[in-house]
């Protein structure tokens, strides 16, 4: 059983800064790419940011300059440092990760409850 578990949600104030955390645990090989998506309010989930085991990163043009991804492999976890957050940044933003089962060969996605960041003008 695999469980992917978000924290650093909240209310900021434009221009502000919060921090995502998303610990993976259970019975896990190895965890390829790990990301997180977001979805506002009547619209569909979109991409913020992923980031593979080699420490390779990708971001939505609207996060560029503004967010970092990052993770600790040791600790099955990744990171989102968002900084000058603006009010279009308000959304439920979710975790994924990729995890490789070795018996099975192959890789399953996973994803976190998700975490409401609201971002006041």
């Amino acid at each position: 059983q695999v469980q992917l578990v978000e924290s650093g949600g909240g209310l900021v104030q434009a221009g502000g800064s919060l921090r995502l955390s998303c610990a993976v645990s259970g019975n896990i090989f190895r965890i390829n790419d790990m990301g997180w998506y977001r979805q506002a309010p009547g619209k569909q989930r979109e991409l913020v940011a992923t980031i593979t085991s080699g420490g390779v990163t990708n971001y939505a043009d609207s996060v560029k300059g503004r967010f970092t991804i990052s993770r600790d492999n040791a600790k099955n976890t990744v990171y989102l440092q968002m900084n000058s957050l603006k009010p279009e940044d308000t959304a439920v933003y979710y975790c994924n990760a990729e995890v490789y089962f070795y018996y099975a060969q192959r890789a399953y996605d996973y994803w976190g409850q998700g975490t409401q960041v609201t971002v006041s003008s």
